[in-house]
């Protein structure tokens, strides 16, 4: 057996001082939708619900090993919680930038997972200015710095997950889902799955807006994303590591995924309605990904790892409107409406019994024949659209659907 499988048993050996192995959970919920075994390996249901206390407590451990008693990372709030936690756990003192733009339960939860030796400060809008900025005090104060995924001993924490899932199981699997960011989880269970499981196939999944790993495979080496949606805040990384790229650079364009932000919000939404599970969207990656490989893992045995459930809940309006909307059950509107009396009651008859209007901005200009509506309507079902759209024509109602357009519902809505 490998250094490195023997080093991820190792860790794995050491964890248990800060917590038990995290759940190995057949759902029955997607093994019926899907005709598969699936299991859910609950990161979600770590000390600080994701898998990051992982690779932070190993590069602790092994960097206070050689000396190390002051540490900064750089974080947008799984990997900082973890450094924070691991902190606390072995008494040193730790300095953690995270991103001004970060949700307040991420920032909040570091400091209470690292009290009195921890120092949380804010910085920039997005985590390459926060990441400078840390580099740059570490180096002032010649500290540790805890990279959150691209460093060797963070990659073998992490690998302790594929550890646990491998002695949980009676049997490996056949198909490992598994979100990736900058990449420590995919490389280190990776490199446990090709040693002690190699049939085990992986399936390696992106927001569609950070898609730095499928970036890299098309030219061969790692790139800076010119742009990165941060919905998925956990996983939305412009560009994948360097020592996580050795690891993954094997890996067929086939087996990664990109799915788009709209739709892991109707994911996140099913696991909390369905199955009372809370994930963030990083930690909802792997289980939204099924919908793509329905036909590949069909009777067979799936893990998908749910990486973190550090979900702010007062984004919860934000994820309910983009689920509508990627679903088609609601829509947003530009109506141009008649300035004459009984122009309203007329586009009021046109709805069907179960649409429901959720927003109305009118502004009547008085110099004009027609005033401009804002209008957002729910439906019941996407298909109810179709017969409001025809009796709108119907009735010579001249309108805009602007629900696909992005630069006039980010502005408007």
């Amino acid at each position: 057996m490998s250094t490195f499988v023997e080093a991820a048993r190792a860790a794995e050996r050491e964890m248990r001082e800060l917590f038990p192995p995290t759940p190995l959970l057949r759902n029955d919920h997607l093994s019926q939708r899907y005709g598969a075994e699936i299991w859910l390996k609950r990161e979600d249901l770590s000390p600080v619900r994701s898998y990051k206390i992982r690779g932070a407590m190993n590069a602790m451990r092994k960097a206070r090993a050689a000396g190390a008693e002051r540490f900064v990372c750089a974080s947008a709030g799984n990997h900082a919680q973890g450094m924070a936690y691991a902190c606390a756990h072995f008494g040193v003192s730790g300095t953690i930038y995270m991103p001004v733009t970060t949700p307040k339960q991420k920032i909040d939860k570091t400091r209470a997972f690292g009290g009195e030796h921890v120092e949380v400060r804010l910085t920039g809008d997005y985590v390459d200015d926060t990441l400078r900025a840390a580099e740059a005090h570490c180096k002032e104060v010649g500290a540790h710095f805890l990279s959150p995924f691209d460093d060797a001993d963070v990659i073998e924490g992490q690998a302790s997950v594929a550890v646990e899932m491998l002695e949980t199981l009676d049997e490996p699997p056949e198909v490992v889902v598994l979100p990736v960011g900058g990449g420590g989880l995919s490389a280190g269970v990776r490199r446990i799955l090709s040693e002690v499981s190699p049939h085990t196939e992986t399936i390696l999944v992106e927001p569609a807006g950070g898609a730095s790993l499928a970036a890299a495979l098309e030219v061969g080496e790692p790139v800076t994303l010119p742009r990165v949606d941060t919905f998925v805040d956990g996983a939305a990384v412009a560009r994948i590591g360097k020592r996580t790229w050795e690891v993954l650079r094997e890996v067929d364009p086939r087996d990664v995924l990109r799915v788009s932000e709209d739709r892991i919000c109707t994911t996140i939404l099913e696991m909390l309605n369905v199955e009372g599970i809370v994930l963030e969207p990083a930690g909802a990656l792997a289980v939204d990904a099924l919908k793509d490989v329905a036909e590949r893992i069909e009777g067979r045995r799936v893990v998908c790892v749910t990486s973190g459930g550090n979900f702010d809940f007062e984004r919860l309006p934000e994820v309910k409107e983009r689920a509508q909307r990627f679903s088609g059950l609601k829509k947003y509107l530009i109506l141009r409406l008649p300035q004459r009396p009984g122009a309203l009651r007329d586009f009021l008859q046109t709805l069907g019994p179960d649409d429901d209007i959720a927003r109305f901005e009118y502004l009547k200009k008085s110099a004009r024949n027609f005033g401009s509506v804002l209008i957002g309507i729910e439906a019941q079902r996407a298909e109810d659209f179709r017969g409001l759209f025809e009796r709108m024509d119907a009735a010579g109602f001249l309108y805009r659907d602007i629900t696909g357009d992005q630069s006039l519902t980010d502005f408007l809505v």
